[in-house]
């Protein structure tokens, strides 16, 4: 079903895909393949805007904002190269 909607998100290419805890109700072996699937898109252009609690997913971003009782405490731009 992620798979789908992720399908049905992309189909008319959108700039932005929001995503809230993608990979929250799936397995292991699931959760890779729709990280997979979202990094992909995101390395052919379109931008993604992902929340989650799993710090080992968040780690993955080339930008990360951690946010504490509605606050931004840090963003981090990560170096490449």
């Amino acid at each position: 079903r992620q798979r789908m909607a992720i399908a049905r998100a992309t189909i008319m290419k959108p700039p932005v895909i929001l995503a809230d805890e993608p990979t929250g109700n799936l397995d292991r072996a699931s959760g890779k393949e729709v990280i997979k699937i979202l990094e992909d898109l995101n390395k052919y252009g379109m931008t993604l805007i992902m929340v989650t609690h799993d710090p080992n997913l968040g780690n993955r971003a080339s930008r990360r904002i951690e946010m504490m009782d509605g606050k931004i405490v840090t963003d981090t731009t990560a170096q490449l190269g």
